[in-house]
C-alpha cells in the first residue's frame, strides 16, 4: 500500500525529469509517512494532483478519521502540486497548512483533489478538497509553499531516492 503505480503526469514533465535522470516517481511520491499511511497518487500536473488515501489505520481514538491524517494527505497533494509548477529548478517547502474537518468518515477511502489558488515565482497555494466515497466533502485544507531554487546536492538526492 502507498506505493506509487502507474501516476499519470504530463508528457513534457516526464521529459524534462528524464533529461536531467531524475527518478520522477520517487520525488513526487508520498514519501515514506505516506507509505505508511497509504496514500496514493493517482494523477498529477501543476494544474490538479489527485490522490487517495484509506481511513483504515488512519483513524483516531474514536474511529473516526484523523484529521492529522487529512493534513497529511492534503500536504502531500499540494507539495506535489507546488513542486511542479516550479519545476525542476526549484524545490517546494510547505510554510502554511490550514484544514477545516467537515464530517468524520469510519471506513473506505478518501480522495483529494489539489487545485492552484496562487502559482508565484516564490510562493505557490494550493486548495486541497477531501471527499470520502460519497463524494460528501470531509476536509478542505489551503497549503502555501515557499519555492527556492535546487541546491546541486538536492538535484542528486532527488536522483537517488528512487
Amino acid at each position: 500500500m502507498g506505493e506509487q503505480q502507474h501516476v499519470k503526469f504530463p508528457q513534457e514533465v516526464i521529459d524534462e525529469y528524464a533529461a536531467l535522470g531524475i527518478d520522477l516517481q520517487a520525488l513526487f511520491s508520498a514519501g515514506h509517512l505516506g507509505t505508511r499511511m497509504g496514500v496514493q497518487i493517482l494523477e498529477a500536473s501543476a494544474d490538479r494532483v489527485v490522490g487517495t488515501m484509506p481511513v483504515e489505520g488512519n483513524t483516531q481514538p474514536y474511529g473516526l478519521l484523523h484529521g492529522g491524517a487529512s493534513a497529511v494527505l492534503a500536504e502531500t497533494l499540494g507539495s506535489v502540486g507546488s513542486m511542479l509548477h516550479g519545476g525542476s529548478t526549484k524545490i517546494a517547502v510547505g510554510v502554511d497548512l490550514n484544514c477545516t474537518h467537515h464530517r468524520g468518515v469510519r471506513s473506505g477511502l478518501v480522495t483529494g483533489v489539489a487545485t492552484p489558488v496562487h502559482r508565484g515565482r516564490s510562493t505557490a497555494t494550493y486548495e486541497i478538497v477531501i471527499s470520502d466515497e460519497q463524494d460528501r466533502r470531509v476536509c478542505t485544507a489551503r497549503l502555501t509553499c515557499l519555492l527556492r531554487d535546487v541546491n546541486p546536492g538536492d538535484a542528486a538526492q532527488a536522483g537517488a531516492a528512487g
